[in-house]
């Protein structure tokens, strides 16, 4: 989240004469800057400030933008005092007591495309970099952050403004430059629980020698994303250039992108999206694509699944999807791969951090214990990568990279990029589990025709996952596995009384398992 450079911030509306004096407000915002003034201030009642109002904030040369939040409590702020909470203050960069000033901020250059865009018109490139702009400075409040967003999933963008839109977040931030061709990269749309193939596809492709810097998010609506369940085994936040250092040589990295600043407009516009549950195709190919190509990618695979409670539920709609992303690809000038698989359940056998993390091991390690479809699922993907490298023929990908796996060059490279991320604590054989637990049963005999992802990912973030690595669900049954009444279906992890009730509470109220015949599973899955 950049200061506002002086030369491109405008002039505030008034100059408050009389300093105050800082305070750090322990108050953890969410990506949103926000300042607090006590209502005795003498400059909020004099300068006619409003309550989530934007504010100009200065002090020692900095200077950034707030929303205005008014207090009564002089524990929080006294009348003589000016709080920042946790991201602002570690923005403006001075200690608390120092003198700043507050003003009244000018209103964003690009509210009046912002109101366009609200009456459905289309916008322009131009339109589309100047709110992009005013997004990363922060000069938008929430609010006006929630209309954008919903008036961009409202009337669905055309596929040039969602270029548009891709374009003007991949120019603002920072812009990797591996030196490298291709530099190969995967993602998955997300949604799927467990699906953490990205762990597996990294060190078969580095392996091979492509070169694979894999930025990953953390979790803020699953029981884990890939950065959380890599941090189990390793650091995943080293210094950029020690991560350039570790990519150079390992050909690979699985580390957190957060401190990248890669794409920073998507970082503001997902502190909204997920609240609000809107993940329209074209914010999501703006989303993703926009930080592939800020990351230095040339060549992206992209994994939509499908299935009844996946993002995407239906073959066609992701056939939509892909052509979307195929289109703003080529304008981006990124080479991509779409891969549309199997999203009617979690993959693999845990989810959770840790559960996550022994799956990953057990099949680097070529254990029979490891789930299968784990294995396949990276196997195929990451055959598909190496189909990238122009020596490697057209079919022939997946075979290389099974052989990759399964003579250990896959868990030796692994190994090797765990070691120089700084490696953790971890066996695979006895993973640190959070040691509460309570077992789901099957209610009946019969076969599993249906399991719900996003009931089953509910279950294990009430558990406590991802902030607790050891909790989470551990599945003993999938879809097509015949079970008899008291047949236990998974466990629960949790490391606390509480997090264990608030997960069985939501098992009480439904498993999330549907048991039927072999005759209704075949009639319910005929696409697959």
């Amino acid at each position: 989240m950049p200061l506002l450079p002086e030369s491109a911030a405008p002039a505030p509306a008034s100059e408050t004469p009389t300093p105050l004096r800082l305070k750090r407000v322990a108050i953890d915002t969410y990506r949103e800057n926000v300042a607090y003034l006590h209502r005795e201030c003498a400059i909020y009642r004099a300068e006619g400030f409003q309550a989530l109002s934007k504010v100009e904030v200065r002090a020692n040369g900095r200077r950034i933008l707030a929303t205005l939040n008014v207090v009564d409590d002089a524990c929080i702020v006294g009348p003589d005092e000016l709080g920042l909470s946790e991201d602002a203050f570690a923005q403006i960069g001075v200690p608390s007591e120092h003198p700043a000033t507050i003003s009244q901020a000018e209103p964003p250059s690009s509210i009046s495309a912002l109101h366009r865009k609200i009456a459905g018109e289309r916008l322009t490139h131009a339109d589309y970099q100047a709110i992009v702009r005013d997004i990363v400075d922060h000069r938008y409040s929430k609010i006006e952050l929630t209309a954008f967003v919903v008036a961009t999933n409202q009337g669905e963008l055309d596929r040039e403004e969602v270029y548009d839109l891709t374009a003007a977040m991949a120019g603002v931030g920072r812009r990797l430059d591996w030196k490298a061709h291709p530099v190969v990269d995967k993602h998955c749309i997300g949604g799927i629980p467990g699906n953490r193939t990205s762990m597996l596809v990294v060190p078969i492709v580095a392996a091979h020698g492509m070169l694979c810097p894999k930025t990953s998010s953390r979790a803020i609506t699953s029981p884990a994303g890939t950065a959380d369940t890599m941090e189990v085994l390793a650091n995943v936040e080293p210094p950029f250039e020690r991560l350039q250092e570790i990519v150079h040589t390992h050909r690979g990295c699985l580390a957190w992108g957060g401190t990248s600043d890669l794409s920073p407009a998507d970082d503001v516009l997902i502190s909204v999206e997920r609240p609000l549950s809107i993940d329209s195709p074209g914010q999501m190919v703006a989303s993703i694509l926009s930080k592939k190509v800020a990351a230095g990618s040339t060549h992206l695979l992209l994994d939509i699944p499908v299935g009844p409670t996946a993002k995407v539920r239906t073959v066609p709609e992701a056939q939509r999807l892909r052509k979307l992303f195929e289109f703003v690809s080529r304008r981006m000038g990124l080479t991509i791969d779409v891969v549309i698989t199997d999203g009617r359940q979690p993959i693999g056998h845990g989810i959770g951090p840790v559960l996550e993390a022994r799956d990953v091991m057990r099949v680097l390690r070529n254990d029979p214990r490891a789930p299968n479809d784990l294995r396949q699922k990276s196997l195929r993907l990451a055959g598909r990568m190496l189909e990238f490298d122009p020596d490697v023929r057209g079919g022939e990908g997946y075979a290389i990279a099974r052989d990759i796996l399964e003579s250990g060059r896959a868990l030796e490279r692994m190994q090797a990029i765990i070691e120089a991320q700084g490696a953790r604590v971890f066996d695979p054989e006895h993973p640190e589990l959070a040691p509460l637990t309570f077992e789901v049963t099957a209610p009946q005999d019969g076969m599993v025709t249906g399991i719900d992802n996003l009931h089953l990912a509910r279950i294990a973030r009430l558990a406590g996952a991802p902030k607790v690595q050891g909790a989470g669900v551990d599945l003993l049954h999938k879809l097509g596995d015949t079970v008899k009444a008291g047949d236990t279906l998974y466990r629960v992890h949790a490391a606390f009384p509480t997090d264990l009730g608030f997960a069985r509470q939501a098992c009480e109220r439904t498993n999330g398992f549907t048991l039927g015949s072999a005759a209704e599973f075949t009639a319910l899955h005929v696409e697959f």
